[in-house]
């Protein structure tokens, strides 16, 4: 029997702000980052940790005004074949608004 599919309304939601405070959020496969750093030269948000060598987001909530540049941050991410391990998802919808490889605003996790 699969695995059921990750619900994005589920991750990190416990400590979260107010979702209109911080409407998106970030979800990041950590253990799948390869340490391009292609999200942190896009983004002010991403830094990359070089005792661990990956990237490491500032804030996992965000707001419409840092939603672009962590947009280009997912879409720039090279890890995952190409798929990008970082995720930014509008909590009010639960809808994947990058990378969204499928094109159908599911999750695209692969853990």
């Amino acid at each position: 029997m699969p695995d059921e599919p990750v619900d994005p309304s589920d991750i990190g939601e416990r400590d979260a702000p107010p979702i209109a405070d911080k409407p998106y959020k970030i979800v990041f496969e950590a253990n799948k980052c390869i340490a391009a750093g292609k999200c942190a030269e896009v983004s002010g948000n991403w830094t990359m940790n070089l005792t661990s060598g990956i990237a490491q987001p500032e804030s996992y909530f965000i707001d419409a005004e840092d939603l672009e540049s962590n947009v280009e941050a997912a879409e720039a991410c090279p890890a995952k074949k190409d798929r990008g391990v970082i995720h930014v998802v509008d909590r009010r919808t639960d809808e994947e608004i990058a990378p969204d490889p499928e094109g159908d605003g599911t999750l695209s996790v692969d853990w």
